[in-house]
C-alpha cells in the first residue's frame, strides 16, 4: 500500500511563480501541478521553494486519510480537457 512517505518521495511537478498581494506587494508561491488544490506563499522564492514541502505533507496526509485520489506526477489525470470539449 502506498503510504505518506511514498508520496512524499515523488518527483512532484513544481510550478514556481510571483504575484501581488492585496496591498500590491510581491510574493511568491509554489503550486503543485498534479494536485490542484496546493499553494504555498512566501515572501521570498527560497523561503517558497524551502517551505512547501511541510505543507505538502500535511496535504497528502489529509487526502489520505480522507480518501481522496492522488494523481502522481505523469499520470493521466481523469479530468477532461473542458477547453477543447467545449470550444
Amino acid at each position: 500500500m502506498k503510504d505518506l512517505e511514498y508520496y512524499l518521495n515523488l518527483n512532484w511537478t513544481i510550478v514556481e511563480g510571483v504575484d501581488t498581494d492585496f496591498d500590491g506587494l510581491p510574493y511568491h508561491f509554489v503550486e503543485i501541478k498534479e494536485i490542484p488544490s496546493f499553494l504555498y506563499c512566501a515572501k521570498t522564492a527560497e523561503k517558497a521553494l524551502s517551505g512547501y514541502k511541510e505543507q505538502l505533507k500535511w496535504t497528502l496526509q489529509v487526502m489520505l486519510e480522507t480518501g481522496d485520489r492522488i494523481v502522481e506526477p505523469g499520470e493521466e489525470d481523469l479530468e477532461p480537457d473542458w477547453e477543447n470539449l467545449c470550444p
